[in-house]
C-alpha cells in the first residue's frame, strides 16, 4: 500500500502546471459567453439595488457616498465567487464527474502538479472576474455623482485579484480535499462564504460590530482583507478599524494574505493528493 503524504510536505511541482492551467483556460474560452455575461450583470443589480436604491436613504458612511463605498467591495465580491466556486465545484466535477485528473495524471503530469494549476486556474478565474466587474464599475461612474474609481492605485488591481484569488481558491481546494459529495459543499457557502459576503467590511462599515466581531473579522475571514485592499486600491484609502488608519491595514492585510495563501497552497495540494491516492 502506498504511503499517504505528510499534510505539509512541500509539493513538487514544475512548468506543467501551465498546462494544466491552459486545458482549463481553453475549456473557459469555450463557454465564455456563459462565464461573461452572470459576472457583468451581478454588479449592475447590486449597484443599482445597494448604491442606488438603499443608498438614497444612506448619505455617507465615513464621508463617502453609500455607492462609492460598496462599489470597491462588489470588486473583492465578484473575486471571491469566481476562485471560490471554481476550486469547489469546478474541481470537483472534473476530478469525480468527469475523470479529467485521471486522464491528467496518466501523462507525465503530477498529481501535485494538476492540483497546484487547478489553483493558478481558480486565481485567475477570480482576476477575470474581479476585472469584468472593475469594468462595469468604472463604466458606472460617468453617471454617479463622483467617479468610483478615484486612485490610479485601481492599476495594482490584477495582481491583488490575482494572489488574493490564490489565496481563496486554495481555502476551496481544502473543502474539495474532504467533500464526500458535491452537496457538501453547502456547508463551506453558508457556514463560510455567506458570513463573508456581509460581515467582511462590504456593505456596512466593520468598525459598526462590536469589537469581538472586528477581531474575529480581521482574524479569520479573508474576505476582509480582500476588501480593504481593493477599497485601498479603488480610493486609496480604506476605513479606520482598531484604530488602525490605511498605512497600517493594507500592510497587514497584505501579509495576512500572502501567509495564509502560502500555508493553504501547500495544504491543499497535500490534501488533494492524500484524497487521489487512496
Amino acid at each position: 500500500m502506498r504511503k499517504s503524504p505528510a499534510k505539509f510536505s512541500i509539493p513538487k511541482i514544475s512548468s506543467n502546471v501551465w498546462k494544466v492551467w491552459r486545458r482549463n483556460a481553453a475549456v473557459f474560452t469555450k463557454t465564455v459567453g456563459v462565464n461573461f455575461f452572470p459576472s457583468m450583470l451581478e454588479p449592475i443589480l447590486y449597484l443599482f439595488a445597494f448604491g442606488i436604491g438603499l443608498g438614497g436613504f444612506i448619505s455617507q458612511i465615513n464621508g463617502t457616498a453609500y455607492i462609492n463605498f460598496i462599489a470597491p467591495a462588489l470588486v473583492a465580491i465578484s473575486l471571491m465567487n469566481g476562485a471560490f466556486f471554481e476550486c469547489t465545484y469546478g474541481s470537483f466535477v472534473r476530478m469525480y464527474f468527469q475523470k479529467t485528473f485521471d486522464a491528467i495524471v496518466a501523462t507525465p503530469i503530477s498529481i501535485e502538479e494538476v492540483v497546484a494549476g487547478e489553483l493558478l486556474w481558480g486565481a485567475t478565474r477570480g482576476t477575470i472576474n474581479c476585472t469584468i466587474v472593475l469594468i462595469v464599475i468604472g463604466i458606472s461612474g460617468f453617471f454617479t455623482p463622483q467617479p468610483l474609481i478615484s486612485s490610479p492605485l485601481f492599476l495594482l488591481m490584477p495582481i491583488i485579484a490575482f494572489f488574493s484569488g490564490l489565496m481563496l481558491a486554495s481555502i476551496a481546494m481544502c473543502f474539495t480535499a474532504v467533500s464526500p459529495n458535491i452537496d457538501f459543499f453547502n456547508y463551506p457557502i453558508f457556514l463560510f462564504i455567506t458570513p463573508m459576503l456581509f460581515l467582511s467590511g462590504t456593505f456596512f462599515p466593520l468598525s459598526s460590530l462590536p469589537a469581538t466581531a472586528q477581531g474575529i473579522a480581521i482574524a479569520a475571514l479573508p474576505l476582509t482583507h480582500v476588501v480593504n485592499l481593493t477599497r485601498g486600491a479603488l480610493t486609496g484609502s480604506t476605513e479606520i478599524i482598531f484604530g488602525l488608519n490605511t498605512q497600517t491595514l493594507i500592510p497587514l492585510s497584505l501579509l495576512w494574505i500572502a501567509i495564509i495563501a502560502i500555508v493553504f497552497f501547500i495544504l491543499s495540494i497535500n490534501l488533494m493528493k492524500k484524497r487521489l491516492i487512496r
